[in-house]
């Protein structure tokens, strides 16, 4: 193995993918100390890198690659080699390039937004070829990135031993705990995150839903909506959408003066995380119903010009008339119900993967860094550690607060669809939980309807635990 200059075994660690989350990271690691090679396939922005690592006066503990022989050169044994590449066959192809130049106990960490499943077959694979594989979901965009994000690992003991010292340096802190943990085997980190994102849609979709309501049914301005957020922010609600929600709602656009809210498109994007979460939910059975119109609601808006359409033919939406404690109630107990959706899902998932995924401490890694920190987070860890195996919402301490405040979820769901306004993850939040309040429900008909059609047979209340049993229209 050749290299242009003399640098082997200079660096703790690799990085490959100078892309803004990459650097970001590359740097936030370069501060704490460790000492890190670099490479991008795109040459010029590696050399666009160093000149911020100058500014920053962090140069000294970066060694930037030309290629990867000379990347895996620059790195101590064994190696450890952060992917931060899109997801899919990109990471697939830099982990073929990379697999013959490293040797028996080196680690390669996928950091990017991989379904769990590849990250499953990439660390079989990498254990057949004698080298380590890590599966790191890092959430906090470019700003937590640099500044600390949270992380959740998933792969074998050995390899997160590797990658602890580093990994922890380099994370977000509540108070002296790093907000970054080892979960389980595999894929284990990266389906945590995918369930993070899928809470956070559900999230960002339930505040929107409610800003539209202050909009279009209140007529308040952009000015409003943010000095109500931030108001909020300083209450139960405190949370890093509710704060970055009241700031774009605040900023003017540069070129127009107008609030920067009426300037931006009503088309979301979206990568497709929140939709892996929700077919996975399906085929677990775990029902996830805010998420899932969270997801629909980013799909329709793309789809302006047949909600035009829409508008044209069947009217717009009437005013209405809500008081700002109802709303802010709303979200109260919808944010609730989606954490508790999602640790479910997380729960069950944990389970049927045979991961024993320790939900207290993703409630914890979640505290700070990520995308979905809130302060209700620290009382999600208490209550799934004192009640391990209890739903979310049946805790004591979430519980009251659902009694408290799922009234203002009931008013301002009813209010918004008496008046025509779109609050379809606040709605779903809401029968959700009725669902789970009404011991008796109706399935029973549906059941019926089955057996009827299909001769699929039902259970008897009067012979529990019997199946089997059919109606006078199908055999016994």
């Amino acid at each position: 193995m050749s290299v242009t200059r003399d640098i082997r075994d200079t660096a703790e660690i690799g990085l490959i993918g100078l892309g803004t989350m990459g650097a970001m990271l590359a740097l936030n690691i370069a501060e704490t100390g460790h000492r890190i090679a670099v490479f991008n396939r795109t040459a010029s922005r590696i050399d666009a890198f160093m000149t911020e690592a100058v500014a920053e006066d962090l140069a000294r503990n970066i060694v930037p690659a030309r290629d990867l022989p000379e990347l895996v050169a620059a790195i101590a044994r064994p190696r450890r080699i952060l992917l931060m590449v899109p997801a899919g066959r990109p990471v697939d192809d830099q982990i073929a390039a990379l697999r013959p130049l490293l040797d028996e106990g080196d680690v390669i960490v996928d950091a990017g937004n991989s379904d769990w499943q590849d990250t499953n077959r990439r660390a079989s694979e990498a254990e057949a070829a004698g080298t380590l594989h890590l599966g790191l979901g890092v959430s906090g965009g470019a700003e937590g990135a640099r500044s600390g994000p949270s992380m959740m690992a998933g792969g074998s003991e050995r390899a997160w031993r590797l990658l602890q010292p580093v990994l922890e340096l380099a994370a977000a802190r509540f108070g002296h705990d790093p907000c970054v943990a080892h979960l389980g085997p595999g894929g284990a980190g990266h389906y945590v995150k995918m369930v993070h994102n899928g809470i956070e849609y559900a999230d960002m979709q339930m505040i929107a839903e409610v800003y539209g309501l202050m909009r279009d049914g209140m007529g308040q301005g952009a000015d409003a909506v943010a000095r109500t957020f931030a108001r909020w922010n300083e209450g139960p609600l405190a949370s890093y959408v509710v704060e970055i929600t009241a700031e774009v709602a605040a900023a003017t656009d540069p070129d127009t003066r107008q609030p920067m809210l009426d300037v931006i498109a009503d088309r979301a994007g979206q990568k497709g995380t929140g939709r892996w979460t929700v077919i996975d939910a399906q085929r677990r059975a775990a029902p996830l119903p805010a998420v899932e119109a969270a997801v629909t609601a980013r799909v329709l808006s793309g789809e302006d010009e047949a909600r035009g359409r829409g508008g044209e033919i069947f009217g717009t939406a009437e005013p209405l008339d809500l008081p700002e404690a109802d709303l802010e109630g709303a979200l109260i107990a919808a944010k609730i119900l989606a954490y508790s959706q999602g640790f479910t899902l997380l729960a069950v998932a944990g389970e049927e993967e045979g991961w024993a995924l320790p939900l207290p401490r993703v409630a914890e890694i979640w505290r700070a860094g990520c995308i979905i920190r809130s302060a209700m987070l620290d009382d999600m860890a208490t209550a799934l550690r004192d009640a391990p195996g209890e739903r979310l919402a049946f805790a004591p301490r979430f519980a009251g607060l659902l009694r408290s405040h799922a009234p203002a979820l009931r008013r301002t769901v009813a209010a918004a669809s008496l008046a025509g306004h779109p609050v379809p993850a606040l709605a779903a939040s809401l029968g959700y939980l009725d669902t789970l309040r009404q011991a008796r429900g109706t399935a029973n008909l549906i059941q019926a309807q089955r057996d009827r059609f299909g001769a699929h047979g039902f259970e008897r209340i009067d012979r529990p635990g019997e199946t089997g049993f059919h109606g006078p229209w199908g055999a016994d």
